[in-house]
């Protein structure tokens, strides 16, 4: 029933609006022009006054109401030529305006590309990131039945409370894993170095520079462990790179030596401060492990006098010796771009964190002897002189800008307690100063004869 009177009342609306339409036409309709019919003046009579109205109009018609435009005094430089206009319509010229969308593909190449970008972009990110994180979660599965062996805390520092112990992850292509609770060592750290596969700028650069996924472990020994000594044993392109980066290479042990002299492959440089903890460490045993594996295995770095990357010349010169560590640095390659299953990748490195373990036990027993000994002291000495040498200049700006903090500090202080102590603290500050811009004059002393 609702929607029937809708219906008809929408029909009623419409021919209401029909008949309004008709009714205005016809309303109009008596409106219309009639043609007109030019009078026949050739019949005009003059005795009849219309007839003379009539003849009046036209002559009235016939006056050039516009000629004084014509007059070329009144209007001067006036354009006479625009006056003759041509009977003729003007001719309209319509500019073609174009169509701003175009339907071709060919217009929009670099909308094309830009969007083709940032698809590739993100597509390479999601993938790169995902990689990453299988390859970091394989490793740990594989390694941990093996380091919960050697540590009784696996992915706990044991400062603060972790509810998933494990890996942790830094960025999108590095995690670290923290383990402790072990003889002869404060812990192990270990970080997973992988190409940034999630980046791709770095994806594309991996053409010209091509990277490697690393593992790199970093023990903590404890100071009673390890002796006095530096040694090195890398391939030829880190080795080269370490010498001029790391600090305790490039000042103990600059001098790199071939692989070739203790056994070891041409891939490998050797940098050693001491000779006989070289021959102590390459034994025929380590020496044939090293070249087994020479294809994952990138840098063996112990040292006392670790303390990281050496000071460039844009940082500030420091005034004391930085802090060293005793640690052993193993550093190994992934082998991905061999092997397509991960997981063979992975096993292939998982025999040298045995060897980790075993270098540990080894470092520990290891004791130079007697002169060795001393020459590694005298080196140390050495180094330690030739530092405060040429950091005496910064030391001595150092002190003084804290002696001059102290002071305006003690000034400070006086101004707010009493007027009088600030007057009498200034009069010492005169007499000071004046005694230092005074000359120094030497009392002799004449002995009587």
């Amino acid at each position: 029933m609702k929607y029937f009177l809708v219906i008809s009342l929408s029909i009623l609306i419409c021919l209401a609006h029909c008949k309004f339409e008709i009714e205005e036409v016809d309303e109009f309709e008596e409106f219309e022009e009639l043609p007109r019919t030019e009078p026949d003046l050739k019949l005009k009579d003059d005795s009849s006054p219309i007839l003379e109205k009539a003849e009046t109009e036209v002559t009235v018609e016939d006056d050039d109401e516009f000629e004084h435009f014509n007059d070329e005094e009144e209007f001067e430089g006036f354009d006479t030529e625009r006056l003759h206009v041509d009977d003729k319509d003007p001719k309209i010229t319509i500019a073609s305006v174009p169509v701003p969308f175009h339907t071709k593909w060919s217009n929009y190449i670099m909308e094309t590309l830009l969007i083709i970008g940032i698809v590739a972009y993100f597509a390479n990110f999601f993938y790169g990131r995902s990689k990453n994180a299988q390859l970091a979660d394989i490793w740990f599965k594989t390694h941990k039945s093996l380091l919960e062996d050697n540590f009784s805390l696996v992915g706990d520092d044991g400062k603060i409370e972790i509810e998933n112990s494990g890996l942790i992850k830094e960025t999108e292509s590095s995690y670290t894993l923290w383990c402790s609770g072990r003889t002869c060592c404060e812990g192990m750290l270990v970080e997973l170095k992988f190409i940034k596969r999630q980046d791709l700028a770095s994806m594309l650069n991996q053409f010209l520079r091509p990277v490697k996924d690393e593992v790199q472990i970093k023990v903590d020994m404890n100071k009673e462990d390890m002796d006095t000594f530096v040694f090195c044993v890398a391939s030829k392109k880190t080795a080269a790179r370490y010498s001029k980066e790391m600090a305790d290479l490039s000042v103990f042990c600059p001098e790199r030596k071939p692989g070739a002299n203790y056994g070891l492959t041409d891939s490998f440089s050797v940098h050693s401060e001491l000779a006989e903890v070289s021959s102590s460490i390459l034994d025929a045993k380590t020496v044939n492990y090293i070249n087994k594996y020479s294809d994952v295995i990138d840098c063996l770095h112990f040292s006392d006098r670790y303390s990281g990357l050496k000071l460039t010349d844009d940082t500030a010169v420091p005034t004391k010796l930085p802090a060293v560590k005793k640690v052993l640095i193993f550093t190994f390659t992934i082998p991905t771009d061999k092997y397509a299953d991960p997981q063979e990748a992975i096993s292939t490195i998982y025999p040298l964190m045995s060897f980790v373990f075993q270098c540990m036990e080894r470092i520990k027993r290891l004791r130079i002897s007697k002169e060795a000994k001393i020459k590694a002291e005298k080196n140390r000495l050495r180094v330690e002189e030739a530092f405060l040498k040429t950091t005496h200049a910064a030391r001595a700006e150092a002190a003084a800008a804290r002696k001059e903090e102290k002071k305006k500090l003690e000034k400070e202080r006086i101004l707010k307690e009493d007027p009088e102590k600030q007057r009498k603290w200034e009069e010492k500050e005169m007499k000071r100063q004046q005694r230092k811009k005074a000359p120094r004059m030497k009392q002799l002393k004449v002995k009587s004869m």
